[in-house]
């Protein structure tokens, strides 16, 4: 179908008038629902803040602007296009692009009007119109249109990420309905976050992108409309980000608060290490860490005890998701649930959580763990009632059993785990010949490899392997390069991976794509498992219309149930606690919101800094000095002294021997 505005420039007026009109018609059968129009809209029930609301509660609307932030990325980057599958992205492209809505850090899932001041849609919700703002901008003062909106739309779908085509497959079309005004209409079913996922769209300029390669990697800077600029960089080493002084959305009530730093330095290492080192040597002022023992161990400096570098943990309420050893199911030794379930046995967290991470974490038990949205003891209620409909299809464990992960004394010698993962594996037809457990009809040997593209993960599978060794199974870790991990993703060509599928207070649309069948097979998919169950398709749909808050969070824990008891995965660990270090010249609002603290609150303190560089320069000991600095320095005056007095002793000695 062509454009619209392609056919309105050789209609006569009155056919541009009937077609217009048509354009903004509801659909046959729609006449008597009630249209809302709002700056605002929420998933179920109303948004948090009115109409005429200031800022959010969480940030400081009077925070100066100025100052650096200095971060420190792992890896390299080769290109500025954050929307395609090819190549390796730089850190902060997140700000180059607004989207029509954004949303708040404190409800569980509302959006308000950022390019667009308005939205509007029916009670059924099978449409939204956003009106954009008339001041939005491009960073070259052209404006931003609904083309621009449509635009981006198609090109995502046709040349961007396969996750997009998944995420906006039920988006039917867009039309201009004017300059600043753009209608999404929807395929049918209930959906009710269909108008919060057209509004995080990220728009992008089409007369940018129109004479480029979308498709393509690149590295020269894009033409944005957020806060940030690139300023600077050099691949793989480096990008400067640059705020925007005249950044058209600077006093938006969404924004007042936030990106506060006039400056945002990524600066590139080979890996964390490293990163540590620079954070406790000054050249980096924040980082969020992420490794255990590195939090327990490495930040024992001068500097973290005399409070100029912060070490903070950050409560937060925020749904933890699922991180987990995930098994390729496409994999034909993975295909039988009772061996999947017998290698969750394997598994000792009670020895790793104690001996690996100094205690610091909580055994993961659900997909969506921290969160009401987690399914706890046996279903009931809503719940229940959904998973009547497929008893028979789902594992009978799901009615009659409360899900936990399998547990140990810690000792590090699971015995009676690994007997009943030997039960397990007998019953699916695995037994042990010559200290191999083998396939009673094909005799070979179970073996998979673990593939991992982090060091800091060796210290936890070697572990695991080594009980999976016990049990008879040839467990290989493979460690590999970042390029290598993400090609042999894409392809699902690994056995088991470490994955983690991050989810939201309000999850929906995105779960097609991490446990759908039509994922199952789509190269770049996020549905690493390769799951395609019918059930699970269908209870992904249930979750997607629920018409309530409170019908949401019952099929969300059926969906949940279901994964767990399927034993696609051996389930990880999270913490409730955002572990960052920061050097003490930064300043943060006294409200975290459930989703955790966020530079982005924070801003530059100038008393703070001088004072800390005065510190700095005060307590400099000469244990944190360079090797060739001050402290030799009075090592070699003191010998020079020595010398000096000895030479004249040996003198008046001499003198004295001769009279």
């Amino acid at each position: 179908m062509p454009p619209l505005r392609r056919v309105l420039a050789n209609c006569t007026a009155a056919t541009v008038l009937a077609l217009s009109l048509a354009a903004i018609a509801p659909p046959v059968g729609a006449q008597d629902q009630i249209i809302h129009k709002s700056h605002a809209i929420a998933m179920h029930g109303e948004p948090k803040y009115p109409a005429d609301f200031q800022h959010f509660d969480y940030v400081n609307p009077d925070a100066p602007k100025g100052g650096t932030l200095r971060f420190g990325a792992s890896g390299t980057f080769d290109s500025f296009n954050p929307y395609i599958i090819k190549g390796n992205t730089a850190a902060g492209l997140g700000f180059l692009y607004e989207t029509l809505l954004t949303s708040s850090a404190d409800e569980a899932f509302s959006e308000y009007g950022l390019l667009a001041d308005s939205v509007e849609w029916p009670d059924d919700r099978s449409w939204v119109i956003f009106h954009l703002r008339p001041e939005a901008r491009w960073h070259d003062g052209e404006p931003i249109t609904a083309e621009d909106v449509i635009f981006s739309l198609n090109v995502l779908r046709e040349k961007g990420h396969p996750f997009y085509r998944f995420y906006y497959q039920n988006i039917e079309k867009a039309t201009k309905l004017g300059e600043r005004s753009v209608r999404f209409d929807f395929s049918e079913g209930e959906n009710r976050e269909l108008p919060l996922i057209a509004g995080q769209i990220p728009v992008l300029p089409k007369h940018y992108w129109e004479d480029r390669e979308f498709d393509k990697t690149t590295l020269e800077p894009p033409l944005g409309s957020g806060p940030y600029k690139i300023a600077e960089f050099e691949p793989g080493r480096y990008i400067d980000w640059q705020r925007v002084d005249d950044y058209w959305g600077k006093d938006l009530p969404v924004n007042r608060g936030l990106y506060n730093f006039d400056r945002l330095h990524y600066q590139y290492y080979l890996d964390d290490t490293v990163i540590r080192q620079a954070l406790k040597a000054g050249d980096l002022d924040y980082r969020v860490e992420n490794q255990a023992k590195a939090w327990a161990v490495d930040y024992d400096v001068p500097a973290v005890e005399r409070g100029l570098l912060i070490k903070r943990g950050f409560e937060n309420e925020r749904t933890s998701g699922m991180q987990a050893f995930a098994m390729n199911i496409r994999r034909d030794q993975f295909k039988d649930p009772r061996v999947r379930e017998a290698l969750s046995y394997a598994f000792d967290f009670e020895w790793t959580n104690k001996n690996l991470f100094f205690s610091q974490y909580t055994r993961t038990e659900s997909y969506f763990a921290n969160s009401e949205l987690a399914s706890s003891g046996l279903p009931e209620g809503e719940e229940l009632e959904i998973l009547e409909r497929f008893r028979g299809r789902v594992p009978e464990e799901v009615f009659t059993t409360k899900y936990h992960a399998p547990k140990t004394d810690g000792s590090g010698w699971p015995r009676d785990n690994l007997a009943k993962a030997f039960e397990l594996l007998a019953e699916a037809g695995w037994v042990v010949r010559d200290l191999k457990l083998v396939n009673a009809e094909t005799g070979v040997q179970l073996r998979f490899e673990i593939l991992i593209v982090s060091p800091a993960f060796e210290r936890i599978v070697l572990p695991y392997t080594r009980n999976l060794e016990r049990l008879g199974i040839d467990a290989r870790v493979r460690l590999v390069d970042q390029s290598q991990y993400i090609n042999r993703l894409r392809a699902f060509d690994f056995d088991v991976i470490v994955s983690s599928w991050g989810q939201s207070e309000s999850p929906g649309n995105e779960q097609r794509d991490f446990w759908g069948s039509e994922s199952a097979n789509s190269p770049s998919g996020r549905n690493y498992v390769g799951i395609a169950d019918p059930v699970i398709d269908e209870l992904i749909e249930l979750l997607i219309a629920a018409p309530s808050r409170e019908s949401l969070v019952a099929r969300t824990r059926a969906l949940d149930r279901v994964l767990l008891w399927h034993h696609f995965v051996v389930p990880n660990w999270h913490s409730r606690v955002d572990r960052i270090l920061y050097w003490d010249k930064f300043s943060q609002p006294e409200i975290i919101p459930k989703s955790g603290t966020s530079w982005a609150y924070w801003w530059w303190n100038e008393e703070k800094a001088k004072l800390l560089e005065q510190r700095r320069a005060q307590n400099l000991t000469a244990e944190e000095q360079p090797e060739s600095g001050g402290g030799q320095t009075w090592w070699w005056l003191l010998a020079g002294v020595a010398v000096i007095i000895a030479f004249f002793v040996y003198r008046r000695r001499s003198g004295s021997a001769a009279t």
